[in-house]
């Protein structure tokens, strides 16, 4: 039924959880996608300094992620699966998530969410509900406790 599979990941253990629901899924002749979306880190705000950008290499970032993702793809190849990975800059990770989803046809995005809630999720947001609300495809949310 799904052929192409999107699996975002962060580099996080909780989002691996969608990867792992993808494994079970996926099968011969099938396509799974690894995406990792990098983006500059929020500026810090403090009383002492008030609003400071913290010094960041994106390109160091992003072969970190581009590192991350080919060690998770290793992985999947061994157990025979067809799998592509791609490293996005982008400030706005669920509107990269869905055009990358639209760009590679993609049948199913399995998803993970951090299940953040109040506060946190305020200041955060949801990524998994942008993605949810803007998704070309069906989308499998994985919901994962810290």
């Amino acid at each position: 039924m799904f052929k192409r599979f999107l699996v975002p990941l962060d580099g996080s253990e909780l989002a691996e959880k969608a990867l792992e629901t993808a494994q079970a899924m996926v099968q011969e002749g099938c396509e799974v996608h690894l995406l990792q979306v990098v983006r500059l880190p929020l500026p810090v705000i403090t009383p002492e300094i008030g609003m400071s950008v913290p010094m960041i290499d994106m390109d160091e970032l992003t072969d970190e992620a581009k590192a991350y993702l080919e060690n998770k793809a290793t992985d999947l190849r061994a157990a025979g699966f067809h799998v592509t990975t791609t490293v996005i800059e982008d400030d706005n990770v669920a509107d990269a998530i869905v055009a990358y989803a639209q760009k590679i046809a993609a049948d199913l995005i399995v998803k993970s969410t951090h299940g953040r809630g109040g506060l946190s999720r305020l200041v955060f947001g949801s990524v998994a509900e942008a993605v949810l609300r803007k998704a070309p495809c069906p989308i499998l949310v994985i919901r994962t406790q810290e």
